[in-house]
């Protein structure tokens, strides 16, 4: 355990020294004020200015009593009106009336053997296309057996006629 951490260490630390290698020689063919962000920039040399310089002091909370200080404080900030956005966001919020008109039959409750009724129907359906076909098929043979009378009726007619001749 100890000989990972060790070495985790020493890998930060050369991983440190090349990127300090390379920062270096991108560096060295430039001009430190050639457009390269300050923030970026190696931290080579301190700046005089900074520590010369010191922090603006801003009072937001604090009343001062100092007339000194009294300047440096910053004025009460103002709220934004918000009630035009509000207001806008409030009429955006109201819905549209969807249903105009209320059908009854949906609102009335379900008769309680609808989920039976609701099961069946394709069984249901099934039966029907069958029941349409044998009645199709018992029109036929009806259909069939009074063409073969109708023909009989007929030749009976017509031997009836020749023998009256």
């Amino acid at each position: 355990m100890e000989k990972s951490v060790g070495s985790l260490q020493e890998q930060a630390l050369k991983r440190k020294e090349r990127l300090k290698a390379l920062r270096d020689k991108q560096l060295q063919g430039r001009d430190p004020q050639d457009g390269e962000p300050e923030r970026k920039r190696a931290l080579e040399e301190p700046d005089l200015e900074s520590e010369e310089r010191h922090r603006e002091l801003k009072l937001r909370n604090y009343t001062p009593e100092d007339e000194e200080l009294k300047e440096r404080q910053v004025p009460k900030a103002k709220p934004a009106s918000v009630e035009d956005k509000v207001k806008d966001q409030l009429e955006a919020a109201i819905p549209e009336p969807i249903i105009e008109e209320v059908d009854l039959a949906n609102l009335a409750p379900r008769k309680p053997d609808w989920d039976l009724k609701r099961d069946v129907a394709k069984k249901l359906e099934k039966l029907e296309r069958r029941t349409q076909k044998a009645i199709a098929e018992l029109i036929r043979e009806r259909l069939k057996g009074s063409e073969e009378e109708l023909a009989g009726a007929v030749g009976a007619v017509g031997m009836a006629q020749g023998d009256s001749d």
